[in-house]
């Protein structure tokens, strides 16, 4: 059975951060965390703009 990148059930705002924490077998606060201060220190921007691709593009489980 291979793995695929979904959306996740346990959800905050889309599901994609917990989604990528299920992928790699993660702590979903912990990725959450993650793309907060990353986007953070790339001027909100990218980051915000990325979340939003990938909620778009990622299918759900």
């Amino acid at each position: 059975m291979t793995k695929k990148l979904t959306k996740s059930n346990d959800k905050t705002v889309s599901g994609v951060c917990g989604g990528i924490a299920e992928y790699f077998d993660l702590d979903p606060t912990l990725v959450r965390v993650a793309y907060a201060i990353l986007s953070v220190f790339s001027a909100g921007f990218p980051g915000l703009l990325l979340y939003i691709i990938l909620a778009i593009i990622m299918p759900n489980k």
